[in-house]
C-alpha cells in the first residue's frame, strides 16, 4: 500500500491559471519546509521544469496514453518515496481527453490515483456565473472529488464579494489579477524554468490569498493506494550515452533517462551548441529549440564531430528538434548547415504542423530498432522535413503525422530521427544499449 497525501490542481480550461496556482502552492509548501514531489499530467516538457526548479525534485509526467494505467501508477509510487506530499498539475480542462473523450484527461488520472482536486476557475468577466460553471464540473462525473475552488484573476474586493454571495463549493482561494505572474509563451508553449527564473513573491501571494492549511487537509484525505514501488534491478554501467543538454536540446522525459540508466547506460550530458562531442558509445538528441540557436549550432565543432561519429557507425537517436539537427540544412529566417547525417532538409513554417499523440510500430531500420514493437509518444512542431528520394523510414504510424504520410523514424546507417517524442519501451532501451555496446567493442 502507498500512503501519500496528494492534490490535483485541475482547471476549467487551458489558460485558466493552473500553472500559476500549482507553482504557487508548491512554493508555499516548500517554504513551510515540506518535501514536495511534483507531477504533470500529459506529455508536456515545459511545466515540469518549473516544478523541478521550485521543489528540488524532478517533476514527472503522468500520461495514461503513453504509460498505461499500470505504468502511471508505478511512476507515481516510485517517485513519491521520501516526499511529504505530491502536487499534480492537470492538463487542459479537467475532463478534456483524447478525441473529446476521457482517456488521458486530468479526471482519468484522478481516478487512477484516487486524488482529490482543487478546481482553478478564471473569473475575469464574470461573477455569479462561475457557480453555474463549477456546479457543472462538480456534477458531470460521479466519483470525481473536487474538494475546493481557487478563483483566479479576481478584479477587486467588490468582485470577490459578488462571487462569495452564492458560492456552494468551498473557496480555497481568491487570487487577484496581478500582472507578471504568467509565464511568457512562444511557439512551443511557455518559456522554460532556466529562461524565466522563479516568479518573485508567488509563494507569499498564494499564502496570502489561498488557505494552504486547507490544501494540506484536503491532500491528507486521499486514501491509501493499492500499489507500492516495484523492486527494480539496475544493471552495472556498460556503455556511455551522450545526452544533449543545453538551450537548443532540453525536452526529455525523465522516465526515459532513468530507464536507460537502469539498463546499463552511464548518461553523459553535453552541449552541441557550445561544446565538443564527448567520448561516448551512442548519442541521444532530444527536442527543444534548435531553430532559436541554428547559427550557434552551425559553427559549433560538435556538428562535424557528430557527423564523423555517425559515419563511423555510432548509434544516434534524435527526436523532433534533434531530427532537425541531423538534417543537411535548416531554413528559418535564413539557411544554416546542420550535421548532414540524414538525407533531408528542414524548414520552419508559420503554423503548427502536428500536435497530438503518436502510436506506431517499428518496421526495421538501425540495429537498435526493435522491429515489430510498438512506439507511443507525442508530436508538436512548427517545422517540416523534406526528404531526399532515397529516404527510408523505421516507423509506421497508425496515429499521428510523423515526417511524411504517417512515416516516421528517418534513418541512415545507425542514425535515426523522428518527430515522435517517444515514451521509451524496455524493448527499445535494451536494443539501444546493446547497439551502443556493440559499437564500443567494434
Amino acid at each position: 500500500m502507498l500512503s501519500i497525501p496528494r492534490i490535483m490542481i485541475a482547471g476549467t480550461h487551458s489558460g485558466c491559471g493552473k500553472t500559476t496556482v500549482a507553482r504557487g502552492i508548491m512554493e508555499a509548501l516548500v517554504a513551510r519546509g515540506l518535501v514536495v514531489q511534483p507531477f504533470k499530467v500529459g506529455p508536456d516538457f515545459i511545466d515540469p521544469t518549473h516544478h523541478t526548479a521550485i521543489c528540488g525534485r524532478v517533476s514527472r509526467n503522468l500520461d495514461p496514453f503513453m504509460m498505461g494505467e499500470e505504468g502511471l501508477a508505478a511512476t507515481f509510487a516510485r517517485n513519491c518515496s521520501g516526499a511529504d506530499i505530491a502536487v499534480i498539475e492537470g492538463v487542459m480542462g479537467m475532463y478534456d481527453g483524447i478525441e473529446g473523450g476521457d482517456r488521458a484527461s486530468t479526471a482519468h488520472v484522478m481516478r487512477i490515483l484516487a486524488s482529490p482536486a482543487l478546481l482553478v476557475a478564471d473569473v475575469m468577466g464574470m461573477s455569479r456565473s462561475v457557480h453555474a460553471l463549477v456546479k457543472g464540473f462538480m456534477d458531470y462525473e460521479p466519483g470525481i472529488r473536487i474538494s475546493g475552488v481557487v478563483y483566479n484573476r479576481v478584479g477587486s474586493p467588490r468582485h470577490r464579494e459578488m462571487i462569495e454571495e452564492e458560492q456552494t463549493v468551498p473557496a480555497i482561494g481568491y487570487i487577484p489579477r496581478e500582472p507578471g505572474l504568467e509565464i511568457r509563451s512562444r511557439h512551443l508553449g511557455l518559456e522554460m524554468a532556466h529562461e524565466t527564473g522563479r516568479a518573485e513573491h508567488l509563494a507569499e501571494l498564494i499564502e496570502k490569498h489561498c488557505d494552504i492549511d486547507r490544501v494540506l487537509g484536503i491532500a491528507r484525505t486521499a486514501p491509501d493506494l493499492p500499489f507500492s514501488p516495484a523492486e527494480e534491478g539496475r544493471r552495472e554501467s556498460c556503455v556511455r550515452i551522450g545526452v544533449a543538454r543545453d538551450a537548443a536540446f532540453c525536452f526529455y522525459y525523465q522516465d526515459n533517462l532513468d530507464l536507460l540508466v537502469r539498463s546499463g547506460a552511464q548518461l553523459v550530458p553535453f552541449s552541441p551548441l557550445f561544446g565538443n562531442l564527448p567520448d561516448v558509445d551512442a548519442v541521444y538528441l532530444g527536442g527543444g529549440y534548435p531553430e532559436l540557436h541554428a547559427a550557434g549550432l552551425e559553427i559549433s565543432p560538435c556538428r562535424e564531430q557528430l557527423a564523423h561519429a555517425a559515419d563511423d557507425g555510432m548509434p544516434v537517436y534524435a527526436e523532433c528538434g534533434g531530427l532537425l539537427y541531423l538534417c543537411g540544412k535548416f531554413t528559418g529566417d535564413r539557411t544554416f548547415r546542420m550535421a548532414g547525417i540524414l538525407p533531408a532538409d528542414a524548414f520552419m513554417t508559420g503554423k503548427i504542423q502536428a500536435l497530438g499523440y503518436s502510436d506506431g510500430t517499428w518496421t526495421g531500420g538501425p540495429g537498435y530498432a526493435p522491429s515489430g514493437a510498438r512506439i507511443l509518444g507525442h508530436e508538436f512542431h512548427y517545422s517540416t522535413v523534406e526528404c531526399h528520394h532515397d529516404a527510408e523510414f523505421a516507423i509506421r504510424l497508425c496515429r499521428g503525422k510523423g515526417i511524411v504520410d504517417g512515416n516516421d523514424g528517418l534513418y541512415a546507417g545507425e542514425s535515426l530521427g523522428t518527430y515522435t517524442h517517444a515514451y521509451f519501451s524496455p524493448d527499445f532501451v535494451v536494443s539501444f544499449v546493446r547497439s551502443a555496446l556493440a559499437y564500443r567493442r567494434s
